[in-house]
Parts: structure tokens; sequence; C-alpha cells
């Protein structure tokens, strides 16, 4: 099965570059990020004419997720127990931990009024889940996400940010601790380089914008690992899955590598492949991200 996972950067923008991702990888299951916009304004008909069903959660012009499948699309999840939310009124809050597999709309494309419960702060658009591969016998537990921005110290942001991510780590430790053999992959924009290699000057970032390399985040970050799950595209050719617009990151290669995808104990011996399509960057109208694909011999 051959999965990839692409911040898009406004899926109404780049309708045609989805669709040639999907063709030009053979993709069996596409994640999506920052879909910017509402699941009624996501150009759901030219997917499905190419055989993919289609789950989508967004909330407004900011964030929104996705995943693209040809392989079934089951138990849709709209984000995960403990997902914390957000408001610049009521700070940082946590999402109830029922699942949402059964709300209305689940099944297809998530509905604008699907109920989404929490407490203290409202949801962001930031994960959506589903079991993949289930009409071959052979699934996947994939989830797209779009983890925060921290954008500053002390800026409520990067709390939220690694409040998002330990509440993460403790949702999957939870679910491979009560069934250890299950397969899921986490994939997307981490907004975090995990190593000081993953950006192009290591001193710029924890200097000027440390909010993508700082301690804290790459601690949290380092959390899922701890939980078992493996950073399956760390082997992929390249280096970089993302060039800011702003001056000429991408003809000086002056990049970060962000996004990323983690398999669980139960998944990972069957990866076989992985590949940062670094071209998607080029040409007029490209995301600032570019996809990355990864394969498992299921």
């Amino acid at each position: 099965m051959r999965i990839g996972s692409w911040n898009i950067n406004s899926i109404r923008a780049r309708t045609e570059r989805a669709q040639d991702v999907l063709d030009r990888w053979n993709l069996d299951v596409l994640l999506l990020q920052e879909t910017k916009c509402k699941p009624e304004q996501f150009p759901v008909a030219p997917f499905e004419e190419a055989g993919y069903e289609v789950a989508c959660i967004g909330l407004n012009q900011w964030n929104g997720v996705a995943i693209l499948s040809r392989v079934g699309l089951e138990n849709i999840r709209t984000y995960f127990p403990g997902q914390p939310g957000f408001s610049k009124e009521q700070g940082v809050g946590v999402a109830d931990t029922h699942d949402t597999a059964d709300a209305p709309g689940a099944s297809n494309t998530i509905s604008a009024t699907t109920p989404v419960l929490f407490s203290e702060a409202p949801l962001e658009a930031r994960a959506i889940g589903a079991r993949v591969g289930g009409e071959t016998g052979k699934s996947i537990d994939v989830w797209s996400l779009y983890v925060p921005n921290g954008r500053a110290y002390e800026d409520p942001h990067y709390f939220y940010k690694l409040r998002f991510l330990n509440n993460l780590r403790t949702y999957i430790d939870s679910e491979i601790a009560q069934e250890p053999e299950r397969k899921i992959l986490l994939a997307g924009d981490w907004n975090i380089a995990p190593q000081d290699e993953d950006v192009w000057d290591i001193d710029f970032f924890r200097n000027d914008v440390g909010f993508y390399a700082s301690h804290e985040e790459r601690t949290a970050l380092a959390g899922i690992s701890e939980t078992g799950f493996t950073e399956v595209s760390r082997n992929a050719e390249g280096t970089y899955t993302f060039w800011d617009y702003q001056k000429l990151r991408f003809p000086k290669n002056q990049g970060m590598r962000i996004d990323f995808a983690y398999s669980s104990p139960a998944l990972t011996p069957l990866f076989t492949q992985a590949w940062i399509d670094r071209d998607e960057r080029k040409g007029k109208g490209a995301s600032d991200h570019v996809p990355v694909i990864v394969e498992f011999d299921l």
C-alpha cells in the first residue's frame, strides 16, 4: 500500500496538483493538511470520479485535514481523544474522550454540522483518522495531522503545540497498549525539525525563530518514538519538505524537513520505501510543502 502525506496549502487552489500527485505516484491513500475549506467547499467530485473516497474536516479558511482513499474508508474520526482545542479568549482546552466514528456524516465527507464535543476551548480541524485497506483485508489506521505552529516562545500557541503532541502521545500509547498488533500510521505537517540537519541553518532557527527546533518541541515529538513508533519517512532520499515562499528560499534550497510519517510497531516491519516529491515544489502555484510518500508490503 502506498500512502502520501501533503500540506497542500489550499485544496481548492491546488485540486489539479493533487490529482497529478495521485496519478504520478499511484497512491492508494493521500493524507492532506491545511486544506483551508469547510467540508461543503471541498472539491470531492474529481476525486470520486478517479475512484477515491473522501473524508474531511474544516471549520474555516484556516487549518483543515482530509483523507483520500481508493482502498476503503471506515471508522472515520474527526479528532483523537484528548486532542486540545484553542481560543485566544479561553486558552487551551481538551476534547472529550469519546469516539466520533458514529457521528452523523462520518461515513463519508464530514458534515459541517457533525457534533464535536469539547470542554474549555473549541477544537481546530487538525486531525482526522480512518481505517483504510479494509476492502483488501489488510487494513491500516491512518491519521492526517496538522500540528500547531508554536509561533514564538511564551506565545499561547507554543503551549498549545506542546499539549497537542503530549496528548497525542498519550492517545497512541493507550491504543498500542490495548492492541499491540494494530497497524497505525501518523503522518502530516509536524511543524518541528527533529534534527539539526533538518533545517538549512540551525543557528538561524535557534536564535531567531527557535520554535521549530526548540528543546521542548523536540522532546515532545520524541515522545512519539518512545511509544514504539518509527519515523519511516526518514529513509526517503532528499532533505527538506518545506521551503518558505519568501526570500527565494526554494531556489536557494533554504528549506526545512517538518513533514514526516510514523508507523506503529506492528506496521514498521512491513515498510519498504519512502520518497520526498521535491519536484512538486517547482512551478507556478506550488504549495510551500511537498508530498512525503511511504510504502508498505501488506
